[in-house]
């Protein structure tokens, strides 16, 4: 059995594998998988978003830390960045963050950070997963003064506010830019308005009151039409919106055009190798990355190396080729020059900088930037079964590939995190991209949902 998927631990709270027994167990399976200098009492950082079931995982996993004689120190509802931040900068041996990031507010998750601030390795994972799924931990005790200890702690917020305005060109200021900011009532709802604030932006926050159950409820950066109508009415210079860990962002510009991950990805790396900071003139993109954003770097002397879906990958790309720049259309952008891991926060800064400095219009720096039709769709499923079996689903894919002949992208994967396939056509011709899109959604449908 597998609890570890591409994004760490996911699914329905209080439903296997997120309630709080494995949590518990977790808790405990991490603190010995670590213990590799049997002396040193271990640092464990716990960090969550605001959904209400973050509550009941924090408690069960820091219960287990504890008792295996490690220190946890709480830091509360804080993006999940700022932890892999505060890991390295705190010296702790790892970061625990509680949340499901994009998904609805029933759902949660457990993801883990190396004492680096990057998300641990499979083979950590598995490691983990064998402890927490087994009983070789029972008979392991710690008793009295060797139990752990829990920290609250209270200026987390404050060193992150920090961290990230340093990011900022010390000689810039946001002075006279109008933003709209959509918190998507998650783990930035304190933290991102303070930061855009004292760098001298107007800033208009909207679904900043999370109450536990409305994270990313029709907000944030998976449900753009709200940032887009808020920028238009307000008259903003720019939008911005966070998903629910705020490691994501997407941005609208002043006329309210979508700015996603791609167009995101294409204004920082043109600006980075204009700059001669492009570390081997590559970015590092997805297999979901738009052919439009490939042929725009193209143009402009970089290059794309495409990995797997999953920032994970990314960061493994980045890490082994030293690029520092990488990213999805989703807008989960890692710029490794400042932080282990996307962080919406970071990226958003970055992106004003260059307006800024440029004293340009954020519609400006995507002039020579066209991406290529493209529509997904998440067909849910009730099982994950290897596609390639079904003849059915494998005849509509053949099918639609022919259509493309060859001047457009099929991809047809599971998601990592939810139980749905997506299903993305690229192609210049609309009627091929509606018609594939209806003829393979129906198909899976019939065998899985």
């Amino acid at each position: 059995m597998k609890i570890f998927g591409t994004d760490g631990i996911r699914g329905k709270a209080n439903i296997f594998p997120l309630v709080g027994d494995l949590a518990y167990r977790l808790g405990k399976a991490l603190v010995y998988a670590l213990d590799s200098q049997k002396n040193k009492k271990k640092k464990i950082i716990i960090g969550k978003d605001t959904r209400i079931s973050g509550y009941m995982l924090e408690s069960a996993i820091t219960s287990g830390i504890v008792s295996m004689g490690a220190d946890a120190y709480l830091v509360g509802p804080m993006p999940t960045p700022a932890i892999a931040f505060l890991v390295k900068s705190m010296r702790a041996d790892a970061g625990v963050v509680i949340s499901a990031s994009h998904n609805p507010f029933d759902d949660n998750g457990i993801k883990i950070f190396s004492h680096e601030g990057i998300k641990i390795s499979v083979e950590l994972e598995e490691l983990i997963e064998s402890y927490t799924l087994s009983n070789a931990l029972d008979n392991i005790k710690f008793l009295g003064a060797n139990i752990g200890k829990v920290f609250r702690i209270r200026d987390t917020l404050g060193r992150y506010i920090v961290f990230a305005k340093n990011v900022f060109p010390y000689n810039l200021e946001l002075d006279g830019l109008r933003l709209v900011i959509d918190c998507a009532n998650g783990a930035t709802y304190k933290v991102a308005p303070m930061i855009f604030e004292e760098l001298g932006a107007e800033v208009i926050v909207i679904n900043n009151e999370p109450n536990g159950i409305n994270i990313n409820e029709k907000c944030g950066s998976t449900y753009p039409n709200n940032i887009i109508e808020k920028t238009t009415l307000f008259r903003a210079d720019v939008g911005i919106a966070f998903d629910g860990d705020g490691d994501r962002v997407v941005m609208v510009d002043e006329t309210g055009k979508l700015i996603d991950g791609d167009a995101i990805l294409s204004i920082l790396a043109i600006d980075l190798k204009n700059k001669g900071k492009l570390k081997n003139n590559t970015v590092v993109g997805t297999i979901m990355s738009n052919f439009g954003l490939e042929h725009t770097l193209k143009q402009n002397g970089i290059n794309l190396e495409r990995v797997d879906v999953g920032d994970k990958y990314i960061i493994q790309r980045m890490l082994e080729k030293n690029y520092n720049l990488g990213g999805e259309p989703s807008g989960h952008i890692v710029l490794s020059d400042f932080n282990t891991t996307g962080d919406g926060i970071i990226t958003a800064l970055a992106v004003l900088s260059i307006i800024v400095e440029k004293n340009v219009k954020l519609s400006s720096l995507l002039t020579n930037f066209t991406k290529v039709p493209e529509k997904t769709k998440n067909v849910h499923v009730s099982k994950k079964v290897n596609l390639e079996e079904i003849d059915d689903i494998q005849k509509a894919i053949e099918h639609v590939k022919n259509s493309l002949n060859g001047e457009g992208r099929l991809i047809v994967r599971y998601s990592g995190t939810e139980p749905v396939v997506r299903v993305t056509i690229e192609s210049k011709d609309i009627n091929i991209i509606n018609e594939g899109i209806e003829l393979i959604s129906k198909t899976i449908e019939k065998h899985l949902s």
